[in-house]
C-alpha cells in the first residue's frame, strides 16, 4: 500500500479506539519497552502523545524512563522550517499544546541531536521491513537524519505490521524496533 493509502486506513482504524482501549495497547506496549536491550544509555527522547489524534499514550513510557533515572528529550515543532528542537524534561518544563494539539514545552534546558541515544517515534503504519508512515511533514525524517547513525529508532504503534510500503523514498529514515500491543518487531 502506498503512504496516502496507509495514512487513511490507520487513522480511520484509531477513530474506533475507545479510551480505554488506548490505555490498554499503551500499557502493552510500555511493558514491552522493558524487554528492550536499551537500558544502558542515558538520553531517551519521547514523544508526548497527541491525544486528538489517538495516539499511543506515552505517559507509560515516561514513568518507566523516570523511574529508572533516565534523561528525557521532548521536542518543539517549528512549522514554518519543518524542524524540531529538542529540550530535557525536568520538574519545572511547562507544557502547552500548540495549535495542531501537540504537547511541547515552553522553553528549557535545549539538547543538541548528537546527544540523543533512544529515540521513540509516533507513527501511523509500519511495514515488515522497518519503514514507517507519519503524518506527512517530514519532522521525524528531518530530526533522524540528524542524529548520529548509531541512534535507536523505535516506533510505537497500536496496529500489526504492513507487509510493504510501496512509496519509499532515499531520506525515509527506517526503524530499528517497533513495538505494538502484542510484539517486538527488530529491523
Amino acid at each position: 500500500m502506498t503512504k496516502k493509502e496507509l495514512r487513511l486506513k490507520y487513522k480511520t482504524l484509531r477513530k474506533h479506539l475507545s479510551p480505554e482501549q488506548i490505555d490498554e495497547l499503551s500499557i502493552s506496549i510500555a511493558n514491552l519497552v522493558l524487554k528492550l536491550p536499551i537500558w544502558e544509555y542515558t538520553f531517551y527522547h519521547l514523544f508526548l502523545s497527541i491525544e486528538e489524534q489517538k495516539e499511543v499514550n506515552t505517559d507509560y513510557i515516561l514513568n518507566i524512563l523516570s523511574g529508572k533515572d533516565k534523561n528525557i528529550v521532548i521536542s518543539k515543532s517549528d512549522f514554518k522550517t519543518g524542524l524540531m528542537t529538542h529540550f530535557l524534561l525536568t520538574d519545572n518544563t511547562k507544557i502547552r499544546k500548540n495549535t495542531y494539539n501537540i504537547p511541547e514545552p515552553v522553553g528549557g534546558i535545549p539538547i543538541l541531536n548528537d546527544s540523543i541515544e533512544i529515540v521513540f517515534i509516533p507513527l501511523l503504519g509500519f511495514d515488515k521491513t522497518g519503514n514507517r508512515v507519519g503524518y506527512g511533514k517530514g519532522f521525524y525524517d528531518r530530526f533522524l537524519a540528524d542524529c548520529k547513525q548509531e541512534t535507536i529508532k523505535i516506533g510505537l504503534s497500536f496496529f500489526e505490521a504492513e507487509t510493504e510500503i510501496t512509496d519509499v523514498f532515499d531520506n525515509d529514515v527506517k526503524l530499528d524496533y517497533c513495538l505494538t500491543p502484542e510484539r517486538i518487531y527488530r529491523f
